[in-house]
């Protein structure tokens, strides 16, 4: 199982939930995301779908740039926030629109597509 990178995220609560860290980085990064079952793609687009369901937007924004990378387009991010209008509720769907808008924006400011 190989070792995940540092990440800002995780190091900012490294010192204060060691084990969450520790689990997150070795068993749903390392492990969980590393499955032959399903592409990252997939797991990005399903995890980013449940971050906008649920109405957390500050771990969306970390997934959403990892899900771009992963190959999922910005027009698949931007119809599943709106799909997800309909089943998540609209006031969700609004708040993941500016974090996703932001990501947009940030990617475009450094040159990424």
């Amino acid at each position: 199982m190989a070792k995940t990178p540092s990440n800002p995220s995780r190091d900012a609560v490294r010192n204060t939930v060691p084990k969450l860290i520790d689990l997150s980085e070795n068993v749903l990064y390392a492990d969980v995301w590393e499955r032959k079952e399903m592409s990252k793609r997939d797991r990005s687009l399903i995890t980013c779908a449940a971050l906008v369901a649920l109405n957390r937007t500050e771990q969306l924004k970390g997934h959403a740039e990892r899900a771009l990378d992963n190959g999922v387009t910005r027009e698949e991010l931007s119809e599943l926030v709106t799909h997800l209008a309909f089943y998540g509720g609209w006031p969700v769907a609004m708040s993941a629109a500016g974090v996703i808008r932001d990501v947009f924006a940030q990617r475009d400011a450094a040159g990424k597509t």
